[in-house]
């Protein structure tokens, strides 16, 4: 297939970028509006906050925040592991106890959440195993929200775990990992090839854990029997099945409960063979070479280092060694305070910046911009990874992943950002890289017409009631915001609505649309997120935007956005659709908003300037803006994300485009 630049002109001359610098950032005519003067000061001031925290090698990475389940499971990992004595814990205890919320004593998955009470049991119980006396007020506080919520004995599988290798509750109440499930063939229903990425990377090192059922005998002082409503639970294995007799969940119960009884046979003459091939499975994925850690996220490097501890690894043995020492790079210390962040967020920042200068008019000529592209360059996969399995044609390794290093993982959405933002930097070198990664990602193309993150798959609803699959994501299927920045790729690209792939993709963002004419956002928070992505995804390939159900989006867009221009969505939406687009105003959140109205009414239009102007309002001397909530997503309604560097980059690609837009108006009226 061959792959050509439709943009008009050779490929280091992009037709959006006039001149070399910063050309946005200077007014073009005397007589511009005092609108577009401020925003041009406000550019310029954002444009210098950001480049100002480049590091000197390219790259931006900013903070990576995510709830208190980091600071607890890491402390109960030390405690299963006997590494206890480990000085830095009470530092990570101090941040852990900033982290609860006073008011209830809850920890919460993000600012103005629920109280969640897998994450108040494990954050209970680490402040208790190192010495925090269960009288004192913010445990008892907690203690009793726990209570209240049904007790520790409702803590989802994933915390299970922890509670069992610790000896708080028995194994046979935490839903079996078979590790037999390595052997089945590809045909299957149940398949690893068929569950997402993270998926695996977590299920493979607690398959080891679910064979081995390693325990850490505790004191009695130490325990947690207080959190229990039941407070037999802990001898008593028992797995809740649904009022509802006939369901996937009570199927999957009743398996999972024969599986049980078939262990304490030792009829498993697969199981050594099993073992043997996740062994191996693991260990190459943890190879330091191509990964920084398994999977470069939290939850299966955590794993991995209880998983080898079962299979006879002592804590000196270099593969043990270097799996601390990848979850350990994760820390920040902040006086006395050390606080965990879930992963290292550097492809994605960097591509999200770069992209975001080119909207203010930075190009190859501007040394950021170089050094930036250059850093992206040395990070393309050149290698394949576990996404081969579901590709049917040929295709050339490609694509780039979210961290610094996780080289079998690369996604279609940092894939498609970081190809953005090489051809529209102009720098001849991203060319060869750019084409590479537009194959890639049309090789990605399910079948329904969308993308998902990691691989090329379909949406199997059933798996979703598996009982260990209760972290809500264990499929990766299509969604409507990697499908609209995809488009907005190839639309970059000069990819067109004749185009098949285009078509595809374009009848499966209509048949996601929401009642409504919004979308979900699988990857952010949420609506306002996923309807941003895919109208400007659809604007940039050409689609016409004057479609009855396209602006349907843009009414409803005006619906939610407040009297003063912002906009704000809270992850309650994820529990709750009906308060779709709704909650506390965010910067990024803004310039989404204003950047998909921008995409269907044009620059000029007043709730476009309005969301303008709250952003001139609000920003900081500084350059940057204020925005503690979450507007980022891990797993919708388990876990979520403060992107510390959206608050900046994401409106100054809004200022950035709507002085384009605006200029492009004003040369046609002229």
């Amino acid at each position: 297939m061959t792959i050509e630049n439709k943009s008009g002109g050779p490929f280091n001359q992009n037709p959006l970028l006039a001149n070399p610098a910063s050309p946005l950032l200077n007014p073009t005519s005397r007589t511009e509006d005092s609108t577009g003067q401020k925003v041009r000061a406000a550019l310029s001031r954002a444009t210098e906050n950001l480049i100002s925290m480049q590091d000197s090698s390219g790259f931006w990475c900013g903070e990576l925040e995510g709830d208190s389940i980091l600071q607890s499971e890491y402390i109960l990992l030390k405690f299963i592991i006997e590494q206890e004595s480990d000085s830095r814990l009470p530092k990570i205890a101090n941040y852990l106890r900033m982290q609860q919320r006073a008011s209830d004593g809850a920890w919460i998955q993000y600012p103005g959440g629920r109280p969640d009470l897998s994450a108040t049991v494990k954050a209970y119980f680490a402040l208790k195993l190192l010495g925090d006396d269960i009288d004192a007020t913010h445990m008892k506080k907690a203690r009793e929200l726990i209570l209240s919520l049904g007790g520790a004995e409702r803590c989802n599988t994933y915390s299970k775990f922890y509670l069992a290798a610790l000896g708080q509750m028995h194994y046979d109440s935490v839903p079996i990992i078979p590790p037999e499930l390595v052997l089945l063939p590809k045909w299957f229903y149940f398949h690893l090839d068929k569950v997402s990425a993270w998926s695996r990377t977590m299920i493979m090192p607690l398959a080891v854990v679910s064979s081995y059922r390693p325990v850490r005998q505790l004191p009695a002082p130490r325990s947690i029997m207080e959190l229990y409503a039941s407070h037999d639970y802990v001898h008593r294995p028992f797995v809740e099945f649904e009022k509802q007799l006939i369901s996937w969940k009570n199927l999957f119960l009743a398996v999972d409960k024969g599986l049980k009884l078939l262990e304490k046979t030792k009829l498993n003459p697969l199981r050594r063979s099993a073992l043997q091939r996740i062994e191996e499975w693991i260990l190459k994925r943890a190879d330091g070479q191509r990964s920084d850690g398994l999977g470069a996220i939290f939850p299966p490097m955590v794993y991995i280092i209880i998983a080898l501890r079962c299979l006879g690894y002592s804590m000196e043995h270099p593969r043990v060694k270097e799996a601390v020492l990848q979850l350990d790079r994760l820390m920040i210390e902040d006086g006395d305070t050390i606080r965990l962040q879930p992963c290292f967020s550097p492809i994605w920042d960097t591509g999200i910046a770069a992209y975001a200068l080119c909207e203010a008019g930075f190009n190859q000529e501007h040394a950021s911009m170089r050094q930036a592209v250059n850093w992206l360059l040395e990070k393309e996969c050149r290698r394949f990874g576990d996404w081969k399995a579901n590709i049917q044609q040929k295709v050339e390794p490609s694509g780039w992943y979210f961290e610094f290093n996780n080289s079998y993982y690369p996604d279609v959405d940092d894939t498609a950002m970081v190809t953005m933002a090489l051809m529209r930097s102009g720098c001849p070198e991203g060319k060869p890289a750019s084409d590479r990664g537009i194959k890639w990602i049309l090789a990605m193309q399910n079948e329904d017409g969308g993308w998902a993150a990691f691989d090329r798959t379909m949406k199997r609803p059933i798996l979703e009631h598996i009982p260990f699959a209760d972290h809500n994501a264990i499929q990766d299927p299509s969604c409507p915001d990697i499908t609209g920045r995809t488009l907005e790729c190839l639309g970059h690209y000069g990819f067109r609505p004749d185009n098949p792939a285009v078509q595809k993709a374009a009848h499966f963002i209509e048949f996601e649309q929401e009642p409504e004419g919004c979308w979900f956002g699988r990857w952010g928070v949420n609506y306002l997120y996923g309807t941003w992505q895919v109208v400007c995804g659809l604007k940039t390939v050409g689609v016409d935007m004057n479609q009855p159900w396209i602006q349907k989006a843009g009414s409803w867009l005006r619906s939610m956005q407040k009297g003063d221009g912002s906009f704000g969505e809270s992850a309650d939406t994820y529990e709750d659709p009906s308060l779709k687009g709704s909650g506390p105003s965010t910067a990024s959140q803004t310039a989404w908003g204003t950047m998909a109205l921008m995409a269907i009414c044009g620059p000029s239009d007043p709730d476009v300037i309005r969301g303008i102007q709250w952003l001139l309002d609000t920003q900081l001397q500084s350059g940057t803006w204020d925005e503690p909530w979450f507007t980022g997503t891990g797993f919708p309604r388990v876990f979520y994300l403060r992107y510390h560097l959206y608050r900046l980059y994401f409106p100054i690609m809004c200022f950035g485009r709507w002085l384009r837009e605006s200029s492009r108006q004003s040369a046609v009226c002229s």
